[in-house]
C-alpha cells in the first residue's frame, strides 16, 4: 500500500505542494524522497497515484500519475452533531466517525456540556479536529475529506434545524422512546448526540417542539464517546447505507 497525502489542490499540469504538515510527514516521518511513488486525495473523491517530483527542507511538490480506486463512500450520508466530550474523548469521536464514513461533524455545547465556546475557541480545538479528520481519512483509505464545522450553541442548532431529519439520541434515564427499527429510513441523518451528563430536561422537549425523532440504543448505559458509533453503525446497517 502506497503512503497516501491529503493534497487539495492540483495544477494543470498534474502537480502539487503539499502543506507543511503533510511534507514534515513524508520527508521527516517516512524519510521518503524524490521519485518515491504515493496515493494522493483531494478531500472532494479524487484519489490519484502520484509521484514525489521535488523535496526541499520546507517543500515538497508532486505529480499525479493517474487516478486509482479510494474507499467507497456510505450511500446514506450521516451528518454527526456531537456535544463536545472532556478532554481528548472529542479526538477519537472525529477519528472513529471519519473512518465509518460520516459526511459532516458538527460540534455543539449543550447545558451539560464541560466546555465553554470560549474555551474551545481559545484552545484552537476546531484546527485540531480538521487535522484528526484528515489523518483518519489518510488511514481509512477515503478520498472524501468530511467537513468538521466550528462549534456552536445547541440552541441556536436546533432552531436552524427544526422539522429536518434530526435522530436524536435519549439515555435509557430519559423515559420510554423509540428505537432505530422503528423509525422509516430518509434519505439523509442529523445524529445528534448528548455530553457525558446527559441531556437537560428543557433540551428534550426543545427536540420535541421541533419535530426531531427520538431514540434509544436500548436500555444499557453507552458511554458518550462510544453512543454514536454504535448509532452510526446500526443506522448505516439497519437502512442499508454502508
Amino acid at each position: 500500500m502506497r503512503p497516501r497525502f491529503y493534497l487539495p489542490t492540483i495544477d494543470a499540469s498534474g502537480r502539487g505542494e503539499l502543506d507543511e504538515d503533510e511534507a514534515r510527514h513524508l520527508t521527516r516521518v517516512l524519510r521518503l524522497g524524490a521519485g518515491a511513488d504515493v496515493d494522493v486525495f483531494d478531500g472532494r473523491g479524487g484519489m490519484f497515484r502520484a509521484r514525489v517530483a521535488e523535496v526541499g527542507r520546507i517543500r515538497v511538490v508532486v505529480q499525479v500519475l493517474e487516478p486509482t480506486a479510494a474507499a467507497p463512500e456510505p450511500a446514506l450520508p450521516i451528518t454527526l452533531v456531537m456535544s463536545v466530550l472532556k478532554g481528548d474523548k472529542m479526538d477519537a469521536v472525529v477519528r472513529d466517525a471519519v473512518m465509518l464514513g460520516v459526511t459532516t461533524i458538527q460540534p455543539v455545547v449543550a447545558s451539560r456540556t464541560e466546555v465553554s465556546l470560549a474555551a474551545l475557541r481559545r484552545a484552537e480545538r476546531l484546527a485540531r479536529w480538521q487535522r484528526i479528520a484528515v489523518a483518519a481519512v489518510k488511514q481509512c483509505g477515503r478520498a472524501l475529506l468530511p467537513a468538521v464545522r466550528p462549534p456552536e450553541g445547541l440552541d441556536a442548532w436546533i432552531d436552524d434545524h427544526a422539522d429536518q431529519p434530526v435522530v436524536a439520541l435519549i439515555e435509557p434515564s430519559g423515559g420510554v422512546v423509540a428505537g432505530l427499527r422503528d423509525l422509516a429510513p430518509s434519505a439523509l441523518v442529523h445524529l445528534l448526540v448528548g455530553p457525558e451528563g446527559g441531556w437537560s430536561r428543557d433540551e428534550t422537549a426543545a427536540f420535541a417542539r421541533a419535530g426531531f425523532r427520538t431514540v434509544s440504543l436500548g436500555g444499557r448505559t453507552l458511554r458518550a464517546d462510544v453512543a454514536p458509533l454504535v448509532a452510526m453503525a446500526a443506522i448505516y446497517e439497519r437502512w442499508d447505507g454502508w
